[in-house]
């Protein structure tokens, strides 16, 4: 239950995080690099299945190693090194690779990628506990 615990966490801080960030920022920031690139309808199957494995991977590397030790500093750092890692693998193949991609629209998506993931892993350390998740050494 415990895992249960952490996961929800994790996906409801993300989601909500990750949502209102690309709300406020689409149409200033991603829009009129990536206009051309994108879909003219939202494709919601492979951002589910992003959004549903991706706290997977924040709980194995980050949450629940934090959890265990006591850590909230290990859940802040390799939450946010995750994130920075994810998120660069994407943006510099993207930049590496597409015609318009743009040198400061890869370095902030990889600063989001960063503070998303470092900031739902330190809010799943601080509260899922509160809601009876128990790890130990």
């Amino acid at each position: 239950m415990s895992y249960f615990i952490v996961y929800a966490v994790t996906l409801v801080a993300s989601l909500a995080m990750d949502g209102t960030w690309l709300a406020l920022t689409n149409k200033p920031i991603y829009q009129p690099v990536m206009g051309p690139l994108m879909l003219p309808h939202f494709n919601v199957a492979p951002a589910a299945v992003f959004y549903a494995l991706f706290p997977v991977g924040l709980m194995i590397f980050a949450i629940v190693p934090a959890l265990k030790t006591g850590s909230f500093g290990h859940a802040l750092l390799y939450g946010a090194l995750l994130g920075a890692f994810a998120y660069m693998t994407y943006d510099l193949t993207n930049f590496a690779t597409l015609k318009h991609w743009t040198l400061p629209l890869t370095l902030i998506d990889i600063a989001w990628g960063t503070v998303l993931c470092g900031a739902a892993s330190s809010i799943a350390y601080l509260v899922a506990p509160l809601l009876g998740a128990k790890f130990t050494g």
